[in-house]
C-alpha cells in the first residue's frame, strides 16, 4: 500500500525503508489445536516519511487486537528488572520524588518497574491494556488501570485531580498506532513542573546494527531523536535530556517537559542530535541502503542453518521473542532447520511460534536434547543467556547470535 499518510505529520508515504515480506503477528503464539487453522499474515513493509523521517508500518491490526491479551511479561528478564530498579533509584534522587509525588507508568506490564517505587513511598499508578499481564501487577499490590492510554483517559484522570510529576513509558511509544493521541494525552496528564521519560530502541542503532528483526507489526513506529523532538514540539512539549542505553540493542531514554518549563538542554542531548544530523537522519539517502544489508544477513543465516543440518548437527533456539519471529519468518526457517526453541516464560510452554510453528519448551529441554548449537533469538540478552546456559559446553555445544550477522561464539 503506497501513499498512506504518515501517522505523525500526514505526509503520503512513498519511500521504502525495508520490505520483509509477509509475516504473522509476532506475539500470536499458537496452541496445538490451532496449528491447522488459517493464520493471517500481513505485509511487513516499513516506510520512511519524506517530511518528518518517521519510519513506520501501516496499521494492519489495531492495538486492541494485539495488546488486550499479551504474551510478554517483563519480569522474566532478570537484567531488565535490574535495569528498571536502577532507573527508579536515579529518577527518585534526580527529581526529588517522595510521598507527595505521583508517578504514572504507561504500558506498565506486570509491575516489573513500579514495584521499585515502594521503598521510596512514592504513590504510583500503572496503565496497562493487557488484562492477563495487569493482573500480575495488581496481585503485587500495584494499582493498575486496564485501559489504553490517550487523550480520553488523560482527560478523565485530569478531571479527577490527578497530575503526574513523572510519566514513564518504556518501550511503548513504538507500539502506539495513534501517536498524536498518545503524546497529546501525556501533555494533559503531566503536572506543570513534571517530567516525561520514554525509552525506545534508537533508529540509529537499528540501522548501524542491522537490527531488522526488531521490526514487527506490534511496533508501528521507529524513532530517531530528531523525529521524537519534532513530535514533542507539535504537542507543546520539549525534550531536554537524553541517555544512550545498551538495552534492546541500543535505546534512547529521552526526558521531556512542557515547552517553556525552563529546563535547559543537556550537552548529552546536543551531542546525540549533532551526531544524527551528521549521519543525515533528515535526508532520505540515510535510509535507502538498509534493505540490501538485510538481504545479506538472511543469506548468511540460512546458509549456516543448512550447513549445520547437512552435517547432522542439531540447532535449537533460546527464547521466543517477537524479534525472533520476524527473523525466522523472513528467513523462511522451519522445524527442519531449527528443531525447537525454549523460553523461561511459562505462558509460552507447549505453544508454537507464529508462522513457523516451531515448538516452544521449558529451558530444561536443552539439557534433555543436548543440541550442538543454541541460536540466541533475543540477542540483546546474549550475556545473560550465555551465563544461564553455559552448561552446554559440557557436551561441546556452542552459542550462536544472528544479529548483526551470524556469529558462533567462542
Amino acid at each position: 500500500m503506497t501513499g498512506q499518510p504518515c501517522r505523525f505529520c500526514g505526509e503520503p508515504l512513498r519511500r521504502t525503508f525495508v520490505d520483509l515480506g509477509m509475516s504473522p503477528l509476532c506475539e500470536n503464539y499458537l496452541s496445538r489445536d490451532q496449528l491447522d487453522d488459517m493464520e493471517p499474515f500481513y505485509p511487513l513493509h516499513a516506510r520512511v516519511c519524506s517530511r518528518c523521517f518517521l519510519v513506520q508500518l501501516h496499521t494492519y491490526v489495531s492495538g486492541e487486537d494485539i495488546f488486550t491479551e499479551y504474551a510478554y511479561f517483563s519480569s522474566y528478564s532478570t537484567s531488565w528488572v535490574d535495569h528498571a530498579r536502577r532507573y527508579v533509584d536515579d529518577v527518585v534522587e534526580r527529581f526529588g520524588l517522595g510521598p507527595a509525588s505521583f508517578v504514572v507508568e504507561l504500558a506498565s506490564n506486570d509491575g516489573y518497574l513500579l514495584q521499585h517505587f515502594a521503598p521510596h513511598s512514592v504513590p504510583i499508578l500503572g496503565i496497562e491494556p493487557a488484562a492477563n499481564v495487569a493482573e500480575v501487577a495488581t496481585g503485587m499490590g500495584i494499582p493498575t488501570l486496564i485501559e489504553f492510554f490517550g487523550v480520553e483517559l488523560a482527560n478523565r484522570l485530569h478531571g479527577e485531580g490527578k497530575r503526574a510529576d513523572l510519566i514513564i513509558g518504556n518501550n511503548v511509544l513504538a507500539q502506539v498506532p495513534d501517536l498524536n493521541d498518545f503524546v497529546a494525552g501525556m501533555k494533559i496528564l503531566l503536572a506543570t513542573d513534571g517530567v516525561i521519560t520514554l525509552e525506545f530502541p534508537h533508529l540509529e542503532r537499528l540501522i548501524a546494527g542491522n537490527q531488522f528483526d526488531t521490526i514487527y507489526h506490534e511496533h508501528y513506529s521507529y524513532f530517531s531523536l530528531y523525529t521524537t523532538m519534532e513530535i514533542f514540539r507539535a504537542h507543546g512539549l520539549e525534550v531536554f535530556d537524553v541517555e544512550e542505553l545498551t538495552t534492546h540493542g541500543g535505546s534512547l531514554r529521552v526526558y521531556g517537559c512542557h515547552a517553556g518549563a525552563g529546563r535547559q538542554r543537556t550537552d548529552a542531548m546536543e551531542r546525540v542530535l549533532a551526531r544524527e544530523m551528521a549521519d543525515g537522519v533528515n535526508q532520505l539517502d540515510y535510509y535507502e541502503s538498509f534493505g540490501e544489508q538485510v538481504k545479506a544477513t538472511k543469506r548468511k543465516l540460512v546458509s549456516f542453518l543448512v550447513e549445520a543440518a547437512d552435517a547432522g548437527k542439531q540447532v535449537a533456539g533460546y527464547g521466543a521473542p517477537g524479534k525472533g519471529n520476524t527473523l525466522l519468518n523472513y528467513c523462511g526457517v522451519r522445524e527442519d532447520l531449527l528443531a525447537y526453541t525454549v523460553d523461561r516464560n511459562t505462558y509460552k510452554h507447549g505453544r508454537f511460534l507464529p508462522g513457523t510453528h516451531i515448538p516452544i519448551y521449558d529451558v530444561d529441554h536443552i539439557t534433555e536434547t543436548r543440541p550442538d548449537y543454541v541460536l540466541i533469538l533475543p540477542w540483546n540478552l546474549t550475556a545473560e543467556i550465555v551465563s544461564q546456559t553455559g552448561y552446554i559446553k559440557e557436551w561441546g555445544g556452542r552459542h550462536v547470535v544472528p544479529i548483526p550477522e551470524v556469529k558462533v561464539l567462542e
